[in-house]
């Protein structure tokens, strides 16, 4: 008898076992919960390798020419790469390779590292250091913050941030970088004055290979003496500002020494670089520092600990009285509100489940057995997530949410067998053996159909894979851990627990309502098992009116999660200087702070900063505005709605304004900046540019959008220099010579740099700009001749100065040049809906042979992902067929569970039509994880039949009594998985956007399939088993 139940008997038998058992999970739960990481999101890297070149004052055409297509041809035959997209724009090439997903990024980065050094080669001295990066929202900044002083210079206060607060944080556990950017650095600036240079035969270039030449530091090699051996160099670097300008020229003077110096045709001057772009945080000015924490490390706790750091630093006065540090915003706050919501969820989950426990079983103690068994297996759980290498984030702690109600399902099969044989037989070690052999099969087989179900997302790609593979392992732990703690823990501590106990008044009400119920339950099953194939029609024809539901029903991919954040992003017309465009960006700022939730505001004016690099673009301005987050606040999308409506009263002429929900970092459907993404191929830009022209016309006033304008927007006015070649020949000058004189002269290259107290510091030399105050002046620029005797000639005798439109931004895609359209969504129709809209807008357009336009951004996404659920819907329900037909050895019995499952989707087409939410990702997951629970209470019931088939008079007398059995422990079940769910599917606090739609999914599924179980298996199964 001991061992005919299995672990179970053994587990009765071998109490002290079991506790030497539960005591080693415990330990090693809590010590692997010490462990795991906190972040918001399971790790996400997109399958995408970044390249990004800076070349500052470079046109966009130039930039395209020289950089990008050398990029391009390179790393488009990176191994793997399934596209090529570029962006060019003045001074900025960007080229993004993306790979199918479940590539091995890390070795596609090594490949197109080589790549890209093989294509330096052919790319100009003046660029910055390329960068190339894979895209990993992880090593996004997870703070920001703004460094400010009303009294020293921005010089000061950048040298401050990059070589003292920077020191002192890269010290802390966790934490990669700091970067200071936005700030004006110190600069040795060469001001030429051109008529000097004139005067002595000399131009601009001369002067800088001559400081190039004398700041070097050559090595001499090794001198051999009886002393020993002696290693020698020409120490030649610049040591002070007087160094560069007393540097002698190959020119002779009319000085007492007759050497001509630099500073006698130059001002040389230790400044700061020009002014690129201003920061502030809530019109403050100041500088911003990115916090980047290490791949693996906590998100909380390196923030945590950097937040410490600046506290101690302050106590102790190391942080001077005039700097002030303060937070824009961390993903740290966000990150402990949602996993508290989600770890809410799922207590309050528990909590609501035990006591749907105790009201059905009346018993204190018996509740606390499956209150100790919830513990238990989230531990169990707990160990597994630290064996898999996964984080504490909303997606595992959602999956343990989720999970609760299914955790005690197992149990209270067990529990509920045990105590009615005890009941009903006596109270005796051996019936709870018995008791444990009759649900053992089911058990086991309910468990093993939950994971086959739920087994194919562990091998879904993309960005559900992602998302949502973390939730499914936890799910799946907790399945097993359930199962663990349900033939062990339960049968030892139910057997030893008296059934047979005084009830109070309550208690026996309560049981005399359960036997009324089942005896109605009773007398109306005996009257559908008479017409059985009726019962069979009404479900099928309410399952026929559910299919309009899901068909009409809205779909989205994936639900928004609001952190609060909103986008705005100022393009005005090109040409604008940087103190117009801060006029024209604080007076938007003024009418933000004026609408309500305004929290704070955090402004860069002039282009954008990426670490401590700078894109310069003076009529772009970006406003990150952050809302409240209290509950009390209006929701992101109608504050948008109000600020846009702000905005356009001004009639700001010239401006455009696009203002979005950020959404949460890291989560990102397509490669577009925005909702929708529109691309327009073909090989004319001009034509190309006409065609978004009128796409865009088309499409303003489009119901559901807003924001819609395209890549070529916003044309610059460039001045052409036109060089005449042969003129220039005949003067031994080169295209390349004369350009390299106007860019010196113009915006200034840096030549060299100077190093001090360990800084380097650059040597920028340019002319003065007193000698270049319009653009008629750059016709003055001496050039001289290479022919003997050196000759000085203007710049007009060898080219012609015209103006000309060129693109601001040019955008490829496989190499072919493509403009991208963008627009927002409103919030007021999915986004399948506004590209319905769409469509019938674009039909005025025509497109000329060799052009088309394609969606490039959620939408095709949103298709493959459809395609991909319902590929898995019916491979999860295969997979639980299988698992039972192996499990029966008949194909009877797994036909007619498997028959119920299709009626689940009823109660999910009513819970989509109750509570108005679109049909999603999160919920094709919910009906396909429904495919393994709702099988779990028809396996018991069928299970049941086939036991009192053995003892009863007819099959119909069979069926009867083992549902009026089964009904107490289906109701159970069903409810304490329904309500465990119940938090989540209100979607209390945020960071539950993403599950809501999962759990309500669920909740109403597995609800209806009460009726389903109790009307239509019992039905079914008397006429398969009738035939």
């Amino acid at each position: 008898m001991k061992h005919s139940a299995g672990i179970a008997g053994w587990a009765i038998f071998h109490p002290i076992g079991v506790i030497m058992l539960m005591l080693t999970i415990i330990i090693l739960g809590l010590f692997s919960l010490s462990k795991l990481n906190i972040d918001l999101l399971p790790e996400i890297i997109y399958p995408e390798v970044r390249t990004r070149i800076i070349d500052a004052g470079v046109p966009a055409t130039i930039m395209e020419d020289e950089i990008t297509r050398q990029l391009e041809e390179q790393l488009a035959i990176t191994e793997g790469a399934i596209s090529v997209i570029s962006t060019t724009q003045e001074g900025r090439s960007a080229v993004d390779l993306s790979f199918a997903y479940g590539t091995d990024i890390d070795v596609a980065l090594r490949d197109a590292s080589t790549r890209l050094d093989r294509a330096k080669r052919f790319l100009p001295d003046s660029i910055d250091p390329p960068v190339i990066y894979k895209r990993d929202p992880s090593q996004r900044p997870i703070a920001e913050y703004v460094l400010s002083s009303p009294t020293r210079t921005s010089v000061e206060l950048d040298d401050w941030g990059n070589y003292t607060l920077s020191k002192w944080l890269l010290n802390l556990p966790g934490v990669a970088s700091i970067e200071v950017g936005g700030g004006r650095q110190r600069e040795i600036q060469v001001i030429t004055d051109s008529n000097k240079l004139a005067a002595y035969k000399l131009d601009i270039t001369d002067i800088s290979e001559v400081i190039q030449e004398n700041n070097q530091d050559t090595p001499a090699g090794r001198f051999y003496s009886e002393s020993g051996e002696i290693s020698g160099r020409t120490a030649s670097r610049f040591n002070s500002v007087n160094d560069i300008e007393n540097l002698p020229l190959p020119v002779t003077s009319d000085s007492a020494d007759n050497i001509l110096r630099i500073k006698d045709v130059a001002f040389v001057q230790d400044g700061m670089a020009d002014e690129k772009v201003r920061i502030r945080l809530n019109g403050e000015p100041g500088l911003k520092v990115s916090l980047q924490k290490q791949p693996q490390a906590n998100t909380v706790s390196v923030y945590d600990g950097v937040a410490n750091e600046l506290e101690k630093l302050a106590e102790r006065g190391q942080i001077p009285e005039d700097i002030t540090i303060k937070r824009v915003d961390d993903q740290a706050q966000y990150i402990r509100q949602s996993l508290k919501n989600a770890s809410s969820s799922a207590l309050t989950g528990a909590i609501l489940a035990m006591l749907v426990v105790y009201i059905f079983l009346g018993n204190i103690r018996r509740t606390l057995i499956i209150g100790s068994a919830i513990p238990i297996a989230v531990l169990v759980t707990m160990i597994f997530m630290s064996m898999g290498g996964l984080t504490l984030n909303i997606m595992t702690l959602g999956g343990l949410a989720l999970g609760i109600g299914m955790l005690v399902d197992n149990t209270i099969v067990m529990l509920e067998n045990i105590y009615r044989h005890q009941k009903e037989n006596e109270d005796s070690l051996d019936q709870a053996v018995v008791a444990s052999s009759e649900v053992n099969s089911a058990i086991i087989a309910s468990t093993t159909t939950n994971l086959a179900a739920v087994l194919p997302f562990l091998f879904i790609g993309g960005l559900i894979g992602l998302l949502f593979r973390e939730l499914i392992f936890t799910i799946s732990s907790a399945i097993v851990a359930s199962l663990l703690v349900a033939i062990t823990l339960v049968p030892a501590l139910a057997a030893r627990v008296p059934a047979k106990s005084k009830e109070g008044i309550l208690r026996r009400a309560f049981d005399a309502t359960i036997k009324l119920l089942q005896n109605v339950y009773g007398w109306f099953l005996s009257i559908a098992l008479k017409m059985p194939l009726l019962v069979i029609i009404l479900f099928l024809a309410v399952f026929a009116f559910s299919i309009p539901v899901f068909q009409d029903s809205k779909f989205e991919f994936l639900p928004k999660m609001e952190n609060g954040e909103v986008s705005i992003r100022l393009t005005a017309d090109p040409g604008i200087s940087l103190d117009e465009m801060d006029t024209l960006t604080k007076k938007i700022e003024s009418l933000i702070t004026e609408l309500p939730d305004v929290d704070s505001l955090f402004t860069l004016v002039g282009g954008g900063v990426y670490g401590r690099s700078t894109y310069e673009r003076s009529n772009r301005a970006d406003i990150k505005v952050l809302l409240d987050k209290s509950e009390k606040a209006i929701a992101v999308d109608q504050w948008i709605k109000l600020a846009n409506a702000a905005i356009t009263k001004e009639e700001l002429a010239g401006v455009k304004v696009r203002i979005r929900n950020q959404g949460i970092r890291g989560i990102r459907v397509s490669q577009g900046e925005d909702d929708l993404n529109l691309r327009i191929k073909g090989q004319n830009l001009l034509v190309l540019e006409s065609l978004a022209d009128q796409a865009v016309e088309s499409l303003n006033g489009t119901a559901g959008i807003r924001n819609v304008q395209h890549s070529s927007e916003g044309s610059d006015q460039e001045l052409t220099i036109k060089v005449d070649r042969e003129r220039a020949a005949q003067l031994g000058l080169s295209t390349e010579e004369i350009g390299n004189v106007i860019r010196f002269a113009v915006g200034g290259r840096t030549v060299t740099d100077f190093i001090q107290n360990d800084k380097s510091i650059d040597v920028l030399m340019r002319l003065d700009r007193s000698q270049l105050r319009n653009p008629d002046d750059l016709g003055e620029i001496i050039l001289f001749t290479n022919t003997e005797p050196r000759q000085p000639v203007r710049l007009s005798e060898v080219a012609n100065l015209e103006w000309e439109k060129t693109p601001a931004s040019i955008m490829r895609d496989r190499q072919q040049r493509v403009i991208e359209i963008t627009a927002s969504l409103t919030g007021d129709l999915t986004l399948e809906e506004a590209y319905a809209n769409i469509e019938k807008s674009l039909e005025n357009v025509d497109f000329p042979a060799g052009y088309s336009i394609y969606e490039a951004g959620e939408l095709e996404a949103i298709k493959e992902n459809q395609r991909t659920s319902q590929i898995l819907l019916g491979l999860a329900m295969f997979l639980v067929f299988v698992v039972m037909a192996v499990h029966y050895e008949s194909l009877r019995d797994p036909i007619i569970i498997m028959l119920s499952v299709p009626f689940a989707a009823i109660g999910v087409a009513l819970g989509l039509l109750v509570t108005g939410i679109p049909l999603s990702m999160p919920v094709w997951l919910g009906t396909i994880m429904l495919a393994g629970i709702v099988v779990n209470n028809t396996i018991v019931l069928v299970e049941t039949i086939e036991l009192k088939k053995e003892h009863a008079n007819s099959m119909v007398e069979a069926i009867i009594e083992a549902a009026k059995v089964r009904l107490r422990p289906i109701l159970m079940t069903t409810l304490t998985t329904v309500v465990g769910m119940i938090p989540l599917a209100m979607a209390l606090g945020k960071g539950s956007e993403m599950l809501q739609p999962l759990a309500i999914s669920i909740v109403a599924g597995l609800s209806f399939s009460v009726l389903v179980t109790l009307f239509f298996v019992p039905s079914i199964y008397k006429l398969i088993y009738r035939a």
